[in-house]
C-alpha cells in the first residue's frame, strides 16, 4: 500500500554539524517525522516559502510544527518583549495552510501550529500565559517540558482521537485566547486551550501539547489514518459538539 504523504513544516535555524557552525539550517526535530513513519506515513519537509502553495496537490496531509511564536501582527496586536517570531514562518505556513483547508486536507497543528490554526481561523493569542494564569507551569524552564491534566469535550474530534487521555506534555508561553471560527474541545486543567478543530472539515485538529513526543503519538497517527486515500469520508471520526463555555480569566 502507498503510504500517504504528510507535509511537514520546518524552520530556518542557525545550526552547527561535522565543522560547520551557525549555518541557517531547514530543520524539524526528528520526532515529528519518526511519528508520521511510525503510523504508516511519508513524511516530507517543507521549509518556509511563500512564493505559492502548489505542493499541496502532492500532500495527502498536513502537519504545521511547533517553534517560535507567531508574529502578533497576524492578530492585531502590538509585540509583547517576551514575544519571538519568525515572519517567514509566519508567511511561509498561513500559504500553506490556506490551501490545505481549501483543499480539504487533513490537517493536525502542533503546539505553534494550532495557535497559527487560530489565527488563520480569526483568532487570537495570549502572548505570554503566565501573565494569564499566574504561573510558569505549562513552560517550566528552557529545554523542559511539563505535565498537567486535560480533558476532552464527549464527542469530539480530539476526544475519538485521545480516548482516555487525561495527561498531556507541555511546553510553551502563549496559547490560544479566541478560537476564531473554530471550536474549543479541550482544555487543561487550569482552563488554558488544548485542543481546536474544524467540524465541518474532514480532518482539522490543533493541540497544544506535543504528542510527536509522547510515547503514543494519537494526532499524529490520527492524522496519517484521515489521509489515506482508502479511509477518505467526510468525517472518520465522531462530528464535535460544541463544549460548555469555560474561559481563562487573567490573574
Amino acid at each position: 500500500m502507498t503510504r500517504p504523504v504528510i507535509g511537514v513544516t520546518a524552520y530556518v535555524e542557525p545550526a552547527g554539524w561535522a565543522v560547520w557552525r551557525d549555518v541557517p539550517a531547514v530543520l524539524v526535530p526528528q520526532a515529528y517525522t519518526r511519528a508520521v513513519t511510525a503510523a504508516g506515513g511519508r513524511a516530507v519537509v517543507l521549509p518556509p516559502d511563500d512564493v505559492d502553495a502548489h505542493v499541496v496537490e502532492l500532500l495527502d496531509g498536513l502537519l504545521v510544527a511547533g517553534g517560535a511564536d507567531v508574529g502578533p501582527e497576524r492578530y492585531g496586536q502590538p509585540p509583547d518583549p517576551r514575544t519571538e517570531s519568525r515572519p517567514d514562518r509566519d508567511a511561509g505556513e498561513l500559504t500553506l495552510l490556506t490551501a490545505a483547508l481549501a483543499a480539504d486536507l487533513p490537517v493536525l497543528g502542533v503546539c505553534r501550529g494550532m495557535q497559527l490554526l487560530a489565527v488563520a481561523a480569526g483568532g487570537a493569542l495570549h502572548q505570554h500565559l503566565p501573565d494569564v494564569v499566574g504561573h510558569d507551569r505549562h513552560r517550566p524552564a528552557p529545554g523542559r517540558y511539563g505535565s498537567h491534566g486535560v480533558r476532552f469535550a464527549p464527542g469530539s474530534l480530539a476526544a475519538a482521537v485521545m480516548g482516555e487521555v487525561d495527561r498531556v506534555n507541555s511546553y510553551h508561553h502563549q496559547a490560544v485566547a479566541d478560537p476564531g471560527r473554530l471550536t474549543v474541545t479541550g482544555w487543561a486543567d487550569d482552563g488554558v486551550i488544548e485542543a481546536v478543530e474544524d467540524s465541518g472539515r474532514r480532518f482539522v485538529l490543533g493541540v497544544q501539547w506535543h504528542p510527536e513526543n509522547e510515547p503514543d503519538p494519537r494526532p499524529v497517527t490520527a492524522l496519517v489514518r484521515a489521509a489515506r486515500s482508502d479511509a477518505l469520508s467526510p468525517h472518520p471520526f465522531p462530528p464535535a459538539r460544541e463544549p460548555p463555555a469555560r474561559p481563562v480569566t487573567p490573574k
